[in-house]
Order: C-alpha cells, then structure tokens, then sequence
C-alpha cells in the first residue's frame, strides 16, 4: 500500500493537483486496492483535524493580518531606521530588522513577505535593483516561522505528539533567530559595499530612537505578553493565540485608529483561506499516516535506518540532507504533516533531544521556502515586484546558503538551540 500512496502522490502531484488532494487520493486509491472500508477514511481525516491546539494557527494568522491592517508597518520601519543610522545598504537593514520584528507578531514567512513587499518595495527599488530587492525581502520574511510564535512549530509540535512543547520550541528558535538576523545583515553590509550601493538612512541619534521606541512600544509589548504567556505557562498556545487577536484589534482600533470595521471581513477571509489549506493538509495527510502505520512503514524504517547507523549525529545529517532536498519540491506544511510523524519517534529512540530534532526539522524545511522549484516565498515575491524566477534565483541564493549554514552551525553546536528552552525548564 505504500508504494501505493507514494506513486499515486507524486503522478497527482506532477499533474499539477493541489498538495492537499494528491494526498487524499493517493490514500483512497491505497485503501480500495487493499479492500479496507472507506468509512475510515472521512474518520481519520476528521480526528485530525478535531483538535483544540491546531486553533492557534488560524488566530496567529488573523492577528498578524490585523496587525498589518492597523498600520504597524510604518511604526517597526522608522524604529528600524532609528537604530540603523545612515550605512551602506541601510535600507536593506532596515528591512531585516523590520522582518525580524514582525516575526515576532506574523509567525509566517508568507504573511510577513506580502506586509514587507507592499510597505518596502517602492523604496528599495530606487536604491537596488529588483532582484536584490526581491532577495532581502525573502530572508527577512522567512524569520517568520523561526522567531516565536510561530507556526510552523506548532505545526510540528501537533504532528510529533507529546515529546515536544510548542512553547519550548518557541524558545529553541530565539538564539539561531538572531544568529540569522545578524547574518542576513551582515551579509547585506558585504553585498551593499562590493556593488557600492549609496548611504542610506539619517544619522544615528539616541533622541530619535527613543522617540521611535515609545511609539513602537505597544507593538513590541505584544510577543512578550503571548509568547511570555506561553513558556511561562500562564496559558496555553490557542489561548495566547486569542489573546493576540484581541490585542491585535486593540491597537488597530484604539492606538494607530488604522483598522476599520470595513477592514475586518477582508483579515478574516485571509486569515480563514490559509488556515483552510493547512487544515486541508491534516486532514488529508491523517488518511497516508494511516496507511503507512497499517504498513508499519515508521518501524521498518527505524529498523533499517539504526541498521545503517547507530550514531546519532549521522542520524540527524541523513535526515537534514533528505529535507533540503523535500524542501526544494514539496510544501512545508506538506512535509511537516507527512514526514514528523515517521521521524520524530526514530529521534526519540536515538536517545536526541526532542526539541533539539524539531528545530533543525523546522529551519531546514523553512530554509526550503526559499530554494526552487516550489520555494513559496520565490513566487510570493515574483508577484509582488514582476521579477523573473530566474532573477530573484541568482540574487537570493546566498541568502540560502547562510540558513544551511546556520543549520550546520546548530548542529555541531546543539546549545545554540537547546540551552534557552532547558534553561526554562523544557
């Protein structure tokens, strides 16, 4: 039956059928070739879907497009642009910090790329070339589901079960964040300098940042109550994701006076749209994990994997090189949803840290979003500024290779990941 389900989804999958209803089929196709009742199917699909956490990912979603509609944008760039001073490629920085910040806020690389792409574009483009342009906005996007909250973690922490917290791999994605942060940065600075892009920004001035940081302060004061909330264990990641909406709702209405009444249907039917996507993925995807347990594909797999290796760390890069190579060909969530639960407990048996394992599952799959053919981001901003595949291709690349880099990193040093969310008891 597993041979099954893996050629149907590919031929779907090639023809061009969404993600979601490749899966579907492929599994309805196993099931009646093994003559298993197809009541279990709609069963399946609905038990996994019928679950209190996975209502954090349509309020994350809809706090971050409230977020964008009550006009926070402008606020995180001219508080960006107050610490940055005048440098080379100044705007650029300014674009990752104000990525950065929003990460905090959106938790999805592709809400973030479509506030950033609408608010910086015309900007950057006087100053770079649209490629580059296009490239920046792609890393600063893509610390959406790295930095908390983030929901793509979630994601994971559904799919692998009890082993792992979603407020610890909140935690676990705070320092690599900042690692990529300062590299995407530095990164720029050395870009900016060899092509000579101008000076960009006011001079730094310590009066101007404070006066940008107490109009920003609202805005930053919101991923530390939900986030705060969550690791403290205040309440729980759906709730923090409620709080998030209402706080969200607040600001726009009461503080920037940006969000109207009329702007609410639109957040929600965003909001509700990719929310229907991931969960149309679950669903469907319930219906090849129960194929694959009926196969008994996750033990075979165990079995074989610790036959070739009993080493933990080879473990883990056979793992990491199969995801770069998923993540240049299926959708993120896709492969959280397919994939987390046949790899998650082959970790556990390797005696690795859970968390330590879900976080590399989910930098390398983020890191995906970016690579071709299928990296969601690359089309996301071919949208926005009308540039050709082929150009965005050759500006973001390096942007690329500093997130494996980055991934190697915390793999030869698992601290970087693991000692923040121990040392708050994860």
């Amino acid at each position: 039956m597993t041979l099954i389900v893996v050629v149907s989804f590919l031929i779907f999958a090639l023809l061009g059928m969404p993600l979601a209803f490749a899966l579907g089929f492929a599994s309805l196709g196993a099931l009646m070739m093994a003559d298993i009742e197809l009541l279990v199917l709609p069963q399946r699909m609905m038990h996994a879907v019928d679950n209190f956490p996975l209502m954090a990912i349509p309020l994350f979603m809809l706090a971050g497009e409230l977020m964008v509609e009550a006009g926070i944008m402008q606020r995180l760039i001219d508080f960006a642009n107050s610490i940055i001073g005048r440098l080379h490629g100044g705007l650029a920085h300014v674009t990752i910090i104000s990525g950065m910040i929003l990460a905090a806020v959106s938790g999805a690389a592709v809400a973030s790329a479509s506030a950033l792409g609408s608010s910086l574009v015309p900007s950057l483009s006087k100053q770079y070339e649209k490629g580059y342009t296009s490239a920046i906005i792609c890393s600063a996007a893509n610390l959406g589901p790295i930095i908390p909250p983030s929901n793509a973690m979630i994601v994971y922490a559904l799919m692998a079960g009890s082993s792992v917290s979603v407020g610890g791999l909140f935690m676990a994605g705070v320092v690599p964040g900042l690692i990529l942060t300062i590299g995407f940065m530095a990164l720029a600075s050395f870009i900016s300098m060899k092509r000579n892009y101008p000076l960009t920004g006011e001079a730094f001035s310590i009066r101007n940042v404070l006066i940008q940081s107490r109009k920003a302060f609202i805005i930053f004061m919101m991923p530390v109550i939900v986030v705060g909330g969550i690791v403290g264990g205040v309440f729980t990641a759906t709730e923090g994701a409620a709080i998030a909406v209402v706080y969200a709702a607040l600001i726009g209405f009461f503080i920037t006076r940006a969000l109207k009444i009329s702007d609410l249907p639109g957040a929600l039917f965003r909001a509700a749209v990719t929310a229907a996507m991931v969960g149309a993925l679950i669903a469907f995807a319930a219906t090849v994990t129960f194929v694959f347990t009926i196969d008994m594909v996750p033990a075979r797999m165990s079995e074989y994997i610790q036959s070739l290796t009993s080493d933990p760390t080879t473990f883990i890069l056979l793992v990491m090189v199969m995801l770069i190579v998923v993540g240049m060909f299926i959708e993120s969530n896709a492969a959280y949803i397919m994939l987390v639960p046949l790899f998650a407990p082959i970790a556990l048996a390797y005696n690795i840290d859970p968390l330590f394992f879900g976080f590399l599952f989910v930098l390398n799959l983020v890191a995906g979003m970016m690579t071709p053919p299928v990296g969601v981001l690359l089309f996301v901003m071919c949208g926005i500024t009308r540039i050709p595949m082929t150009d965005l291709i050759r500006s973001v690349w390096p942007f690329v290779v500093l997130q494996y880099v980055v991934l190697i990193l915390c793999v030869v040093f698992p601290e970087l990941v693991t000692a923040l969310p121990h040392y708050l008891g994860f």
